[in-house]
């Protein structure tokens, strides 16, 4: 996806990003699953798909059984309404449209969260290139599991990983799969505003993957009332059309030419940016 220096994603890097994601996953075992359609088959609570997972809500909670634990996909969303409405700031980050394709990766009561923040790591840093001592992470509040997996078993330091509060638990805003989870952003540097990690500045620090550690179900937004049958991994990065007029995310990459991405590209660019 990348060049040395600064650029800006351009399309044919995004392809190639949206590429290297699903290769990745399927050689780790998990099935390609295509894209589900953006008005949910036998679902009245939504009126358009708005994340990976809602062709595997009935998969989370036990309601159905597929002939895989694990799964990789590129789902088209639409968010224009409801609890993931980003019709309010179109046009006011460098990073919310309403369209676009969501990159995920599944595991339905197979791996949990040590698995999904050692692949998460391994793609972005071998993968895709990034240089990990830009790469900041949050967690839930609560979550001192996925803190220590961050610090003890990957290796981050613990000045990099923060705690948030609702921005890390994930649910859908209606009756469904539930859990908090852990986001990874990408700092663009000093230029782009003040230090401190994603909790004081997310236009810096910006938001690109976000790993959801399934294991509860609620029956109205916040409010868990029990368990999932087994624990699993709903996660996703998405990716969004800019136009020239928009500003770019700026990647610097430490491994030159990986990708053979053009340099300085202002027609047209995508950019990643999670859930």
């Amino acid at each position: 996806m990348f060049c040395a220096g600064t650029m800006r994603w351009t399309l044919t890097g995004t392809i190639r990003y949206k590429q290297t994601f699903i290769d990745y996953f399927t050689k780790n075992g998990h099935q390609k699953v295509a894209s589900g359609p953006l008005v949910p088959r036998n679902d009245p609570t939504l009126m358009f798909t708005n994340a990976g997972m809602v062709q595997f809500k009935n998969v989370f909670t036990g309601v159905e059984k597929r002939p895989y634990s694990r799964a990789v996909t590129s789902q088209k969303c639409v968010r224009a309404g409801g609890k993931h409405n980003d019709l309010d700031n179109v046009g006011l980050t460098a990073r919310h449209l309403t369209f676009f394709e969501m990159l995920g990766s599944f595991s339905f009561g197979d791996y949990f969260k040590k698995e999904a923040c050692r692949y998460a790591f391994d793609l972005m840093t071998d993968g895709f290139g990034f240089d990990p001592e830009r790469l900041w992470y949050t967690v839930h509040e609560t979550d001192d599991d996925a803190a220590e997996i961050w610090i003890d078993e990957i290796g981050v330091p613990a000045e990099r990983v923060q705690r948030g509060g609702k921005d890390n638990f994930w649910q859908m805003g209606v009756a469904g799969p539930a859990g908090p989870s852990s986001e990874i952003f990408y700092d663009k540097g000093p230029e782009y505003g003040p230090d401190g990690g994603p909790v004081v500045d997310e236009e810096r620090f910006m938001e690109f993957w976000n790993l959801v550690f399934m294991q509860y179900i609620q029956d109205e937004p916040y409010n868990v009332v029990g368990d999932l049958p087994a624990k699993s991994i709903d996660t996703g990065s998405g990716l969004r059309l800019r136009n020239r007029h928009t500003p770019s995310n700026h990647v610097r990459c430490r491994t030159p030419n990986r990708c053979g991405v053009r340099i300085g590209c202002q027609e047209r660019y995508l950019a990643p940016d999670s859930r």
